[in-house]
């Protein structure tokens, strides 16, 4: 086996606990197997704030996990509407040392009984005994898996579904030899995880959603085999038709509809008979010979239309989002989820995910330590600030920038209490220039410069950047006037303000101004 360099990504150390204070939260997760399913795990414990150790001497199996954790990240900021809490995560270089201290097992690895079997007695050897031990199989029964382990009263299966960091649903299903207390724990886990656990009554070969997901497979590829239809046709089926009412009701309550007011009893009674009728092969399967693979591939190469693969996973998950969030207004089926929330994620808010600068939002006033400009006010753009070109909306500019405009007010002893006793900062004019744009997700800070003032007027610019490259995005600039709110008059600025805006304002004298100070829109000259 080759072995992984041991690099931490972000976060507390392996004995952190990032998820919460609750005793019940596991916060060290081992996953065992870094593919698609394994880095899925890895992915949603991760952004739920645990600590994960990976062990897969798979080659590039680490740019993998990376990639898929990106992808997570990107797809759980839209969803949320905030940044995720994250934990940590590293590749090691032994099962041993992954598992060594691990709450919870995941095991990943290739859909082969033998080698599951194998990996899986390992791991009950090498992990703590009070470690629940998870199985991601999408149809091995559980009681065959935990043949050779001395503890398999642990062993439960977990079967998620692709993508697993979005995608609530996880079959668990118990072996012979696993303890009850083991799947109440695993439900119990997984819910906090913000899933929806599905415990399968009884031990079954393919569970409950691959059992029926085979047989729609089945029939797919005898409609390409037959000339039928094409990949494309087959999804177009799906995508347009039940598939929208399956991401809320599933098969049963779709035809208990159907049934009218006669319920499920009538729909059977009128269409019962028409499952006799030679419709589907059933359990028949097209020999997948050259010919109906060749066909395959080159319909789904025309149906992909050039896309690469992390594309495709953009807009799958992009589109998963859309659903969930869609529900969630309900709210229904996966919607009541989101507004749960897992562990480690916090409330979204239409106003954006505020994060103070450190040692300067929220500070104390101190003449002798003014910056130049003041960073007073960070924010990552939330789902409700962006339009339908993926950018944020304009009007949610301007909300940024009175913000920060806030912050400011509060650093100079403009608060609650000021405009209590009558007084208040109003602004009567607004500039604001576009230079980039913002998307979801990113966090940008906003730099703010007192370019002058008197004893009724301040005038401020708002520069908004990327955090991390520096990007300008837009400047806001305004006019601001003094008034007494009673009297709905301009009057000066009381001693102590003025005093603070004119120590920053002489801070701020050496500043470069941007281009768009004092700029005015001209107009479009006219033809004659």
């Amino acid at each position: 086996m080759s072995a992984f360099r041991v690099r931490q990504r972000s976060g507390s150390d392996w004995g952190s606990c990032a998820m919460g204070d609750a005793a019940s939260t596991p916060t060290k997760i081992a996953i065992v197997g870094g593919g698609v399913i394994g880095g899925g795990w890895a992915a949603r414990w991760v952004l739920a704030g645990a600590d994960v150790r990976v062990f897969d001497p798979a080659p590039g199996a680490e740019a993998m996990l990376s990639r898929i954790i990106d992808n997570a990240r990107r797809a759980l900021t839209k969803l949320y509407g905030v940044a995720p809490q994250e934990g940590s995560w590293q590749c090691v270089e032994s099962l041993a040392e992954a598992v060594a201290t691990a709450e919870v097992v995941h095991e990943s690895v290739p859909e082969r009984l033998d080698l599951k079997a194998s990996v899986l007695a390992s791991i009950d050897s090498l992990a703590p005994v009070a470690a629940l031990i998870c199985s991601s199989t999408s149809g091995l029964l559980p009681t065959h898996l935990q043949e050779n382990m001395v503890h398999p009263e642990r062993l439960v299966v977990a079967h998620p579904f692709n993508p697993v960091y979005l995608l609530p649903l996880v079959e668990l299903c118990a072996g012979q030899r696993t303890a009850p207390e083991s799947i109440e724990r695993a439900r119990a886990i997984f819910a906090d995880l913000g899933m929806h656990p599905l415990v399968v009554r009884t031990e079954v070969d393919g569970f409950i959603a691959d059992r029926l997901l085979e047989a729609l497979w089945r029939e797919a590829l005898w409609l390409v085999a037959d000339g039928v239809a094409t990949t494309s046709e087959v999804d177009d089926a799906i995508r347009f038709g039940a598939g929208l009412r399956w991401a809320s009701m599933g098969t049963m309550l779709t035809y208990r509809i159907a049934g009218g007011d006669g319920g499920m009893r009538h729909f059977m009674s009128q269409f019962g008979p028409a499952l006799a009728w030679p419709w589907t092969h059933l359990t028949d399967v097209p020999e997948l010979d050259k010919a109906l693979l060749d066909r395959i591939t080159e319909q789904s190469d025309a149906q992909a239309a050039g896309a690469s693969v992390a594309e495709l996973e953009h807009l799958r998950d992009d589109c998963v989002v859309a659903v969930i969030k869609g529900l969630s207004t309900v709210p229904f089926a996966a919607g009541s989820l989101l507004r749960k929330r897992p562990q480690g994620v916090a409330a979204p808010s239409d106003r954006g995910v505020v994060t103070p600068f450190e040692g300067s939002a929220g500070r104390s006033f101190d003449a002798a330590s003014i910056e130049a400009p003041l960073r007073l006010h960070q924010v990552t753009v939330p789902p409700a600030w962006v339009d339908y070109n993926d950018h944020m909306s304009e009007s949610c500019y301007l909300l940024a920038f009175g913000d920060s405009a806030d912050a400011f007010f509060r650093y100079i002893g403009i608060d609650e209490a000021y405009r209590a006793a009558g007084h208040s900062l109003f602004s009567v004019e607004t500039h604001i220039v576009h230079h980039g744009e913002a998307a979801l997700g990113d966090r940008v800070d906003l730099a703010l410069h007192v370019i002058a003032a008197d004893a009724k007027r301040v005038h401020i610019l708002h520069e908004m950047s990327e955090v991390g490259t520096g990007r300008l995005i837009a400047t806001g600039e305004q006019m601001l006037l003094h008034v007494d709110t009673a009297a709905g008059q301009v009057v000066p600025l009381l001693p102590e303000p003025m005093a603070r805006i004119e120590a920053i304002a002489r801070a701020h004298r050496g500043i470069p101004t941007a281009v768009a100070v004092g700029r005015a829109i001209r107009p479009i000259a006219q033809k004659a």
